[in-house]
């Protein structure tokens, strides 16, 4: 009920803005239309049959589902319940957290965008 309200009545009309330069490095890659939240040359049905839409849908689905059970919370848990109660495991997550996205950034994200 709260999904359909946020589209119908709380969803900004104007398209979403992107940096210029996000733009150009994602279109040099392949991806061409911006006009939602997410790209749906990479997250669309139609892109869920296609290698690159099975590995960020489905792979990355039941990675994140592994990675919050092994972590034993979600980022947000971690980051401000457990550092805000002083808990060294959340600091540890949470750098962990940090230093998985980097990586998945600047490393694979390219590689899986290009296939």
């Amino acid at each position: 009920m709260g999904g359909f309200i946020a589209v119908q009545y709380l969803q900004d009309p104007e398209p979403i803005q992107i940096a210029d330069s996000t733009k150009a490095a994602l279109q040099s890659q392949g991806v061409e239309n911006f006009d939602q939240l997410l790209p749906t040359d990479i997250f669309s049905w139609e892109s869920l049959m296609t290698l690159r839409g099975f590995i960020f849908i489905v792979i990355g689905g039941f990675m994140v589902g592994f990675g919050t059970r092994y972590a034993g919370g979600c980022t947000s848990g971690h980051a401000i319940m457990g550092l805000s109660n002083l808990q060294w495991p959340s600091l540890v997550a949470t750098i962990m957290f940090m230093v998985g996205g980097i990586i998945m950034t600047w490393f694979i994200l390219p590689f899986l965008i290009a296939l």
